[in-house]
């Protein structure tokens, strides 16, 4: 079944494939890589629900105990691994005690499997599902420094410790701007549990899986253990500011931020003659949203005057929008040699025009991911109307010439299978 995770999927993919011709490899040499080995923690739903007999002819339990040996067992060695578990204790009624029922079963570090398969084998479905709690308790296992931090929630049903409402952590944990992601799977899930596990996921980037089967269910474990070891470019925490005088200087980079409802922010990139300016900004709808919004990526002088800009609009189909943006400096010729290479300050105008209707909350803001990169301009460019189409018209004359000969062609090969037909 495809879903608004899936589609928001689709428009990342098709954001990095255009980003891939936007940002050529050679631009690529300052992104940062991730200094220190990557942090993963495996979240355990032990609550008794559990129990149910309902994945390949086992417990859900088994099922859940099958997959991490098998985790484990291929576990790259860079990666730092730890699990914790919620429910996993308290058997009783008592709602304070069992809202707290979360524990770090083996620490995050270099995996010893035996130990982590020993620790995973004494589990047995017990408590409640104190999902929120959980949650910041493996944010505080893996806080500290740069590496790549990612949390795997494996859980069967919805949490049952409201009001902590584990969407809402999982948008604080973003807000923080510690770029940890958090994956959810669900196992053999219902709707209720299926629509909040997909809004944890999506509040921090991550991704929802629904688990029928052990097999899809160590897979993808694999896969996301696997993802979290392969060097990634961390976004940078930037604060925009509501007008560009005061805005924050980016060099280039990867950025986040965020920013409210309908909100403007400014930052400011130095470009000098002969470079040009290549951005693109994403903006994510990490709640429920009305239909019909946009996101535009302006750049204008220092005295206000628009340079270029990019937009694009939605309809409620998908969770992600973005726009991007080119601006190659004119290079000037001075007598000195000076004037000619002083940079100049161009002001970025993220803005957005999404609503939501009033039982959503605004804060924090929504997640904006913005990259910045400034190359080498295109040769002769003397305005920015000398970059686009209009250097391009040789590749459109070629294409129209290819398409009038294969015309031809195809008319000729038409009328005399035609006429062989009709001698015949």
């Amino acid at each position: 079944m495809i879903t608004r995770k899936w589609l928001a999927g689709g428009a990342c993919g098709l954001l990095a494939a255009l980003s891939v011709g936007l940002f050529p490899a050679s631009a690529s040499a300052g992104e940062p890589v991730a200094k220190e080995p990557p942090k993963v923690e495996l979240v355990l739903d032990v609550s008794g629900s559990m129990r149910a007999q309902d994945i390949d002819g086992q417990s859900r339990m088994s099922a859940a105990k099958q997959a991490f040996n098998e985790v484990l067992d291929s576990v790259p060695e860079e990666v730092r691994l730890g699990i914790r578990t919620l429910g996993a204790t308290y058997p009783g009624d008592d709602r304070n005690v069992g809202c707290k029922d979360t524990k770090q079963l083996y620490p995050v570090g270099p995996l010893n499997r035996t130990e982590a398969k020993t620790a995973v084998a004494t589990l047995a479905p017990t408590g409640w599902t104190p999902i929120g709690p959980a949650l910041l308790g493996a944010a505080e296992d893996l806080k500290g420094g740069d590496a790549t931090r990612r949390i795997v929630l494996i859980t069967d049903g919805e949490d049952t410790c409201a009001p902590l409402d584990p969407c809402e952590v999982a948008r604080d944990i973003a807000a923080k701007g510690i770029h940890l992601v958090i994956d959810t799977l669900g196992l053999v899930p219902d709707a209720k549990t299926r629509n909040q596990l997909i809004c944890i996921a999506e509040a921090t980037g991550g991704t929802y899986t629904s688990v029928q089967h052990t097999a899809e269910l160590s897979g993808r474990v694999k896969q996301l253990v696997d993802r979290a070891a392969e060097p990634v470019a961390t976004p940078v925490a930037a604060e925009g500011t509501k007008q560009c005088q005061d805005a924050p200087v980016l060099a280039p980079g990867l950025y986040s931020d965020r920013e409210s409802f309908g909100e403007h922010r400014w930052y400011r990139v130095a470009v000098k003659p002969g470079q040009e300016l290549r951005a693109s900004v994403s903006i994510g709808a990490d709640r429920a949203v009305n239909n019909d919004y946009g996101v535009l990526l302006r750049a204008t002088t220092l005295h206000g005057r628009e340079i270029v800009r990019g937009s694009e609009a939605g309809d409620g189909r998908t969770d992600l929008v973005s726009a991007g943006l080119r601006y190659p400096k004119a290079t000037l010729d001075d007598a000195d040699g000076d004037a000619g290479s002083v940079p100049e300050t161009v002001c970025l105008q993220v803005s957005n025009s999404f609503s939501a209707p009033a039982s959503v909350k605004t804060t924090p803001g929504m997640p904006v991911e913005l990259t910045i990169d400034v190359v080498d301009g295109p040769d002769g460019a003397s305005d920015v109307a000398a970059f686009g189409l209009g250097r391009g018209w040789w590749l459109l004359g070629v294409l129209a010439l290819t398409g009038l000969l294969v015309g031809l062609v195809w008319g000729w090969i038409s009328r005399w299978r035609i006429w062989v037909w009709r001698t015949n």
